[in-house]
């Protein structure tokens, strides 16, 4: 078998942050939600994996690399447009060949990983297997119609939905998926639809299994389900300080200190990760909260946020939540009079004000 990662989206509904970074290359508990996904494909087995990149395929590419920091050999494959999922199939139809393969949507992270999907796909030999979970809001997703123990009947965003089973960003699929992208055509928002394509397996009497996941998943499309998502593996983390912490600090509970970060005179409460390189000086990082490396937090309070890499966070007045600051970013307050706010901010970007 194979596997296909999906990491070629714009990520618009990230901006600023993915003007300048690829939305699968921002971290959750202080690694970047991509290798999540190649980790997940290598642990169920599969050491041969495309990953579709567009035009932040450089960045991916110096992320990732080759594969062998991951155990598998990684293939770059350039989609120019992002016209749809099955669009990206028929992109990697080379790479794929007559292989069964595994198709990941690189901004989703997934409790437990996909291990038993990839088994019970190999055992059952179905034409596709499609990973569904329960939702609360299943018309913000593709729906999934189940009859007989099969999957009978796909819905993209339906305004009625006639089940709760959405769609994660999961697939097994064999060589049929091709055909199935070849002979579809584009939605009205001009993209070739990975639904479409299951659809037409269906009609063409080829067997689409579900496979129904019980713990958590997420894309992480929006600040709200990074934030989300941190959390929840930040949660997972065990004890671990390897950098420098000072006598007059307090580190407790889950926290991940890396080689070379440096904490003085501080409360670190976790569940928290600071980062290779990164400075704590006079604050309090509270729960939920990855810290990048190189990061500088300076006499300052924050909580349940992520700081990207070389960012710089210094005396601000009041304690920062539920945030997500760039790479190189600067947060500070300055000592001019009269006090005022001054800002540079990017397209899109969003602040907050107490």
């Amino acid at each position: 078998m194979k596997g296909l990662i999906l990491s070629g989206g714009r990520g618009t509904r990230l901006r600023p942050i993915t003007y300048t970074r690829a939305k699968q290359l921002i971290p959750v508990g202080n690694k970047p939600i991509l290798f999540y996904g190649i980790e997940a494909i290598v642990k169920a087995g599969i050491k041969d994996i495309g990953i579709i990149v567009g035009d932040t395929r450089d960045e991916v590419m110096a992320a990732a690399g080759d594969g062998k920091q991951f155990g598998c050999k990684i293939t770059y494959i350039h989609q120019p447009e992002p016209l749809g999922l099955a669009h990206a199939v028929l992109t990697a139809g080379k790479f794929l060949g007559k292989s069964r393969f595994v198709m990941y949507l690189g901004d989703n992270v997934i409790q437990n990983g996909i291990t038993d999907l990839v088994r019970d796909f190999e055992t059952k030999k179905p034409n596709a297997q499609i990973l569904l979970a329960h939702v609360p809001e299943p018309s913000q997703f593709g729906v999934a119609e189940l009859k007989g123990g099969k999957v009978a009947r796909l819905e993209e965003k339906p305004k009625k939905p006639r089940s709760d089973l959405a769609l994660v960003g999961v697939y097994m699929f064999d060589h049929n998926i091709l055909t199935a992208a070849k002979s579809i055509k584009p939605s009205g928002r001009g993209e070739l639809e990975i639904t479409d394509a299951i659809s037409w397996l269906i009609n063409n009497g080829l067997r689409v299994d579900p496979y129904i996941i019980q713990g958590w998943w997420k894309d992480t499309g929006k600040i709200e389900d990074l934030l989300w998502a941190n959390r929840i593996l930040l949660d997972e983390l065990e004890y671990s300080v390897k950098g420098r912490v000072d006598g007059k600090s307090l580190v407790e509970g889950k926290v991940v200190v890396e080689k070379g970060a440096v904490i003085k005179n501080s409360t670190v409460r976790g569940p928290a990760a600071i980062g290779a390189g990164a400075v704590i000086e006079d604050s309090y990082v509270g729960p939920f909260t990855s810290v990048g490396r190189g990061a500088q937090v300076r006499r300052c309070e924050l909580e349940h946020s992520i700081l990207l890499d070389e960012c710089e966070v210094c005396d601000v007045g009041a304690r920062i939540i539920d945030s997500l600051i760039g790479r190189k970013a600067r947060v500070a307050r300055g000592d001019l009079k009269p006090r005022a706010y001054r800002f540079m901010l990017g397209d899109q970007s969003e602040v907050g004000i107490l």
